[in-house]
């Protein structure tokens, strides 16, 4: 027979009257609100800076249409627009409308501006060091889709840390003139996206105002609860014990070093930080489903096999957000989408681990934690 629960710590929750629940529920209906306002009347997450092949060239013909070189001249940014987004939109003319798809490469070199010397510097092979590695010229392939007189956006170029105020970017098509649009290319339309400074500012407030309240809060919990044996305490209790932690991480205290701290790591240590949180979440929600008809709860039983499951989770994510910010920072051009071979391998190595786990699951007498295979892959 499975040991019964020892009676719990009284939450609470419990002893609310109406007038005190619906006073709970209306502050937090009016935080949602104005949270609400504050986002909709806020500054765009984004800004765009456009240019068009037209006017980078004196005399525009249709070969220099269809091939380049195309020399771009990034806006002048900072720390506070974070990211760099390159996207195109090619203008065609054909005389028979219909939608076609065209591959084709795309030819692209980058190099920075420094503020101090105002020379051009090319980035160097050392990727890791600080530096975006463009040795000659990036050659990536490209797939686009296309429907009457115009085609569908591309992402040409992604930097996710600006370590130069300015950039220059030489580009060029290949294989375009071989296509079915050789010779139909009107225009083509830059866009440069970028983090808008002033939303980063609000960010940075949003995120500084909630690190303190959990803090707070947090600091409150412990305090209430020291006079309790960590043995009363119930499930609920001991999880929040462990989510209000993860809820400073999720936060990041460290976000500042983004902007002051010239490097890759503040962006990735963001990454796993939010993955930790996710995932304690999802922990929690598997515990706390399974727990309502489970007494037994010893951790080996219990918490074990959720653990484990959780754990792949949390790895799968770290690993990818690690794969793709390592190869953007080899080749800015690196799209996830047409990574096809490592992303595919990866999802066979994922669900082979999960279906072994779900086998270790049945072995401690879990078989929920297969049946909830689809809440925890969303």
């Amino acid at each position: 027979m499975p040991a019964e629960i020892e009676p719990s710590v009284h939450m609470r929750l419990y002893a609310l009257s109406k007038r005190q629940f619906l006073c709970v529920f209306l502050i937090f209906i009016v935080c949602f609100v104005i949270t609400v306002i504050i986002g909709a009347l806020g500054p765009p997450i984004t800004v765009t800076f456009k240019q068009t092949a037209s006017d980078l060239s004196n005399k525009p013909t249709s070969i220099y249409m269809q091939s380049g070189p195309f020399h771009l001249l990034s806006p002048v940014v900072s720390t506070f627009n974070q990211q760099m987004w390159l996207m195109a939109k090619i203008l065609v003319h054909r005389a028979h409308n219909g939608k076609f798809d065209v591959k084709f490469k795309v030819g692209m070199q980058i190099s920075g501006a420094s503020s101090e010397s105002k020379t051009k510097k090319s980035f160097e092979s050392k990727a890791l060091l600080n530096h975006i590695s463009v040795v000659g010229e990036h050659n990536r392939s490209r797939e686009l889709r296309c429907s009457d007189q115009s085609c569908d956006e591309m992402i040409l170029m992604h930097l996710g840390f600006l370590d130069y105020p300015q950039f220059h970017i030489t580009m060029r098509y290949y294989n375009l003139d071989q296509s079915e649009l050789n010779n139909h290319v009107n225009n083509t339309i830059f866009y440069f996206h970028t983090y808008n400074p002033s939303f980063t500012q609000l960010e940075i407030w949003f995120r500084f105002v909630f690190i303190i309240l959990t803090f707070i809060y947090t600091v409150w919990f412990i305090h209430g609860m020291r006079k309790f044996s960590l043995r009363d305490w119930g499930i609920e209790q001991k999880w929040i014990a462990v989510l209000l932690p993860l809820l400073l991480l999720y936060n990041n205290p460290l976000f500042p070093l983004t902007f002051l701290v010239n490097s890759w790591l503040p962006g990735m240590v963001d990454a796993m930080f939010q993955a930790t949180f996710l995932c304690g979440l999802l922990l929690f929600w598997l515990c706390l489903y399974h727990g309502v008809r489970q007494n037994d709860r010893r951790f080996l039983k219990f918490y074990f096999p959720k653990m484990l499951i959780v754990g792949l989770i949390w790895i799968s994510a770290v690993t990818l957000s690690s794969w793709q910010q390592y190869n953007e920072l080899q080749d800015p051009m690196y799209n996830y989408k047409l990574d096809t071979g490592n992303f595919t391998g990866f999802k066979i190595f994922f669900f082979c681990h999960w279906w072994n786990l779900c086998v270790i699951s049945n072995i401690f007498g879990d078989q929920s934690l297969c049946r909830a295979k689809e809440y925890a892959l969303l």
